[in-house]
């Protein structure tokens, strides 16, 4: 599918089955428009609330069969619409999503890392869950790995992201972890690097990895191509943690990217996690 921003990992991809791919891509774009909400143009916090808000009575709307607004009918609420009848979406995700992006609106930090995944937990674990119950998979191993690798993915994406949400005056490394450093939360909004700052983001992608490690045997679970597309969006959060390790963990002052170059190294990676009873092999970064 075409989309205007910029994944780190592939969405409704030709792995993806092809029965799924408009289910999935009205899950995306339902989300998507709801991120942009929040965080894009140039809007003030009042209106983004107020848009967040007429967002989920549309969405309420098209659940309970009634017709939603105009203004994002056709984009996202039409295609949802099919995909609600059918799959019989539930709705607490949907709205879980739209919840964390208001919390967007109102908190720039946060204490601890239950604090954190707490957010994580509405913010990205939600599109696994959904995606394993278009699946028809919903055992709570299944769930509870699937968590952790959108958690993971969430927090690779924090990491990698410095550079951005430092000028947004966003902060989410964990107050206690900055503590533990000796990291004070305005080095990271004016992307300060130093030895010690490093060291926090050194600590908090090994974070990160084994969350996606503990995750990552989702992939013997799913069957087929979407299975295969799982193993690369892990190869994928995987790599760019290799990323940060190869910068020396300098991603307050550059945000690692995944580009074409990239291809063989995520299909190898993929490729070994076909090995049964297997953990995915983290990978080295050569060159950048």
């Amino acid at each position: 599918m075409s989309i205007e921003h910029y994944e780190n990992f592939p969405v409704a991809s030709w792995l993806c089955p092809k029965h799924l791919r408009p289910a999935v891509a009205a899950i995306y774009h339902f989300a998507r428009t709801a991120d942009d909400l929040a965080d894009e143009g140039d809007a003030g916090p009042v209106q983004r609330q107020a848009d967040l808000q007429a967002y989920r009575e549309d969405m309420l709307a098209t659940a309970a069969g009634r017709q939603p607004s105009v203004r994002w009918a056709a984009t996202v609420f039409t295609p949802l619409a099919a995909v609600l009848r059918q799959y019989r979406l539930p709705l607490p995700l949907l709205n879980d999503l739209i919840s964390a992006f208001e919390q967007d609106l109102q908190k720039n930090d946060y204490y601890d890392r239950p604090e954190l995944l707490d957010y994580c937990s509405r913010s990205a674990n939600p599109v696994g869950r959904l995606l394993l119950h278009l699946y028809g998979i919903d055992d709570p191993l299944a769930l509870q790995r699937s968590d952790a690798i959108c958690s993971s993915l969430q927090l690779i994406n924090f990491w990698q992201d410095f550079s951005r949400d430092g000028p947004l005056g966003r902060v989410y490394a964990p107050l206690t972890d900055l503590q533990r450093h000796g990291v004070n939360a305005a080095d990271l909004l004016a992307c300060r690097d130093s030895p010690a700052a490093r060291a926090l983001i050194k600590n908090l992608c090994e974070w990160a990895e084994r969350l996606m490690l503990e995750g990552a045997p989702l992939v013997h679970q799913i069957p087929g191509r979407a299975g295969w597309e799982l193993r690369l969006v892990v190869q994928g959060g995987l790599r760019i943690l290799a990323k940060i390790k190869t910068m020396h963990y300098a991603s307050l002052i550059h945000r690692p990217a995944l580009h074409s170059l990239d291809a063989p190294a995520l299909l190898w990676g993929a490729l070994r996690m076909s090995q049964s009873g297997k953990k995915p092999i983290v990978q080295q970064e050569e060159s950048l």
